[in-house]
């Protein structure tokens, strides 16, 4: 249930504040929404992960085709790529490793607040 809702949240924050904020700023959104749904580590980096790589990989796909610009054509060239769908995927592989390690820092920031548990006199 938490991996649903910080999936469909991610998404939704990076698909209506990312024209408004750079990356830096949504990923620290990002750490503040996984830290407050207090999710796993696995969990909250790939629901994060797959949140903004899944709208970043959108959006790449939806400007490319709906500007049909050769801007892709040129940068895949640049970079030694034969296709410049594979810019597609790289944009959502950064989406994805960006997003994900920034819940994966929200729940690991979660993890060190809590109290520890106390283990009496004797300890190992």
């Amino acid at each position: 249930m938490k991996f649903t809702a910080l999936l469909i949240l991610t998404a939704i924050l990076v698909l209506f504040l990312g024209p408004y904020f750079s990356y830096p700023y949504l990923m620290g959104i990002i750490v503040v929404l996984s830290y407050l749904m207090s999710s796993s580590g696995a969990s909250s980096f790939f629901a994060a992960g797959l949140g903004m790589g899944l709208v970043w990989l959108g959006k790449a796909i939806f400007i490319s085709i709906d500007t049909s610009s050769s801007l892709p054509d040129k940068m895949a060239d640049l970079m030694g790529m034969e296709q410049s769908n594979l810019l597609w995927i790289a944009t959502g592989v950064l989406g994805v490793l960006l997003g994900g390690f920034s819940g994966l820092t929200g729940a690991l920031l979660r993890n060190l607040s809590k109290p520890k548990r106390s283990q009496g006199m004797y300890r190992y």
